[in-house]
C-alpha cells in the first residue's frame, strides 16, 4: 500500500496534478507521523487505518462547513475524500450492514439504548470497511 502511495504521489508530480499532490503529500506525512508513532513499519491494515482517519477528518470538517454555508471548502473537502477512497477497500453497502446488524441483535439480544455499547463492540469487531457514523445511526434506530 506505502508503495501504490508513493508511485502515485511521483505520477501525481510528472502531472503536475497540483491538488493531488497536495492530498498525497498530507497523506504521507500523516503515514510517517504513525510510523514514527508506532515505531515500525506500517502494516496495509495500518496504512488502512490512516486513511480512514483522514477520510474521517474531511467528512467532520464538511459537516462544519456546511453550517456556515462555506461550500467552495465542501466542494474541495469532498475532491479530497474521492482521492483518499482510491486507496480504500469497497465500503459495506447499507443493505449489508443492517444485516450484520441483525445478526448482532440476535446474539445481544439489546433491551434499550443502555445496551448500545455492547451492540457497536460486537459490531466493531465483524464490520471493517464500513462508516461507523452510519452503522452507529442505524443501530439506535433500531434501538429506539
Amino acid at each position: 500500500m506505502n508503495e501504490k502511495i508513493a508511485k502515485e504521489l511521483k505520477e501525481a508530480m510528472k502531472s503536475g496534478d497540483k491538488f493531488k499532490l497536495s492530498v498525497l503529500r498530507m497523506l504521507k506525512s500523516a503515514l510517517q507521523l504513525e510510523k514514527i508513532s508506532k515505531k515500525h513499519e506500517l502494516s496495509d491494515e495500518e496504512v488502512t487505518a490512516v486513511i480512514k482517519k483522514q477520510v474521517k477528518v474531511r467528512k467532520d470538517s464538511m459537516e462544519e462547513f456546511k453550517k456556515y454555508n462555506k461550500f467552495e471548502e465542501v466542494e474541495k473537502l469532498e475532491q479530497e475524500v474521492e482521492i483518499l477512497n482510491v486507496y480504500l477497500p469497497e465500503e459495506m453497502s447499507e443493505e449489508e450492514i443492517n444485516k450484520v446488524i441483525e445478526e448482532v441483535f440476535l446474539e445481544v439480544k439489546p433491551t434499550s439504548m443502555k445496551d448500545m455499547g455492547k451492540v457497536m463492540k460486537e459490531l466493531n469487531a465483524k464490520i471493517t470497511n464500513a462508516d461507523m457514523s452510519l452503522v452507529s445511526r442505524l443501530v439506535k434506530e433500531k434501538l429506539s
